[in-house]
């Protein structure tokens, strides 16, 4: 990786892990979960720099993640609530680049939520059904759960980031083609 690719990806970690920090914790959440901007500069490295810089970026970052608030009960539920569930915000740059049209970025940033969403509802699933309330399969509780905080966070990801990625297309240094 060049230089400068990889000082924005080191950037984009660092920015994410200090966003991470900077949360509101929803009271409803007892086992974790909470809406802030982190996922945004994860996004970012991959719109710039395409999909494996994003998967760098987000595998890394959840690592990070992980060791700022440690908490994991197997170690496959470590790796698919933080690396893997961060690396899949890399698939963003399959459909966005820095030059896509907001309608293009709107869904690269949803499939890319979507996608971490995935990883922890199967996390949850697997490894904390048991917390379910009685009568209530652990697929629909694990969805329900993690959809209740991800679901807000994309949302303000999408606000926040569609201005971002609009302005960012117009910087030097993005050698991510048009979509």
């Amino acid at each position: 990786m060049h230089t400068r690719r990889l000082s924005e990806i080191g950037i984009g970690i660092a920015l994410a892990a200090v966003l991470s920090l900077l949360r509101v914790k929803l009271p409803h959440l007892l086992y974790g979960g909470s809406i802030s901007l982190h996922m945004l500069p994860i996004l970012l490295v991959a719109i710039r720099h395409g999909p494996r810089a994003g998967v760098v970026a987000g595998a890394a970052y959840g690592t990070v993640n992980f060791l700022l608030t440690p908490y994991f009960v197997h170690p496959i539920q470590l790796v698919l609530d933080y690396p893997a569930a961060f690396a899949s915000l890399g698939v963003v740059a399959l459909l966005a680049g820095p030059t896509s049209k907001r309608g293009r970025l709107a869904l690269g940033i949803v499939l890319a939520c979507s996608l971490r969403l995935v990883a922890h509802v199967v996390s949850g699933f697997v490894y904390f059904g048991d917390l379910a309330p009685a009568g209530t399969p652990a697929w629909s509780y694990s969805l329900a759960y993690n959809s209740s905080y991800l679901i807000p966070e994309a949302i303000l990801t999408l606000l926040v980031g569609l201005p971002l990625v609009q302005r960012l297309h117009r910087e030097p240094g993005s050698h991510r083609r048009s979509h």
